[in-house]
């Protein structure tokens, strides 16, 4: 497999590259900033769209870095379930991560940590706290359950949604130790601590 990864591990990007980290392939890397991929000529040809992360796996083109990670879970034959029912659930939490959890998530990680001091809004915190508070409740209860979202072991479903809500270990971290736990144990992953070194 002839396989590119456009993006700097500084953007959307880190989660397609720890996918890739996890599964063990070889990849090239261009690490392209989030801040001018829109006015990159040649990276318009390859996803018009302007957006990153994309890949290249011998000329098929995705953009999407859940959808990414998926295909190239499947395709690899690792972190993806052999049950249909499992692969369900895969994508269950896929999905949910990103229509429960990364908007609020990301407003209350630029308003806390990201944004320079200056630029940040106390109340646009709070107000992004308090809608994830459900959704949190809801993964506490889940890895309650179990210590991983599919199954006994790691798996896509754990790297796509830890790879959206990475600083949510700083969040209310006391009223949630299983959240906690858990996303203490998918960052102390070899292939995590790996693909957070790359340009």
């Amino acid at each position: 497999m002839s396989l590119t990864i456009f993006g700097t591990s500084r953007s959307r990007a880190f989660r397609v590259l720890w996918m890739a980290t996890e599964l063990g392939l070889e990849f090239e890397h261009e690490p392209l900033p989030w801040q001018s991929c829109r006015n990159d000529a040649r990276y318009l040809l390859i996803n018009p769209s302007g957006t990153i992360p994309a890949i290249s796996d011998s000329g098929f083109v995705l953009a999407e870095s859940l959808a990414i990670n998926l295909y190239l879970a499947q395709k690899a034959g690792m972190l993806w379930p052999p049950d249909p029912k499992d692969q369900a659930k895969v994508l269950q939490w896929t999905l949910w991560v990103t229509t429960s959890l990364e908007s609020a998530y990301t407003q209350w990680a630029s308003h806390t940590y990201w944004l320079p001091e200056s630029a940040r809004d106390a109340a646009q915190a709070n107000s992004a706290a308090a809608e994830m508070r459900g959704p949190l409740d809801r993964l506490e209860l889940a890895l309650s359950e179990s210590g991983w979202l599919v199954g006994t072991s790691f798996s896509a479903a754990d790297l796509n949604v830890a790879s959206v809500i990475g600083f949510v270990s700083r969040f209310e971290r006391e009223k949630r130790p299983h959240v906690a736990d858990w996303i203490d144990r998918c960052k102390a992953r070899p292939a995590y601590r790996k693909a957070s070194t790359l340009p």
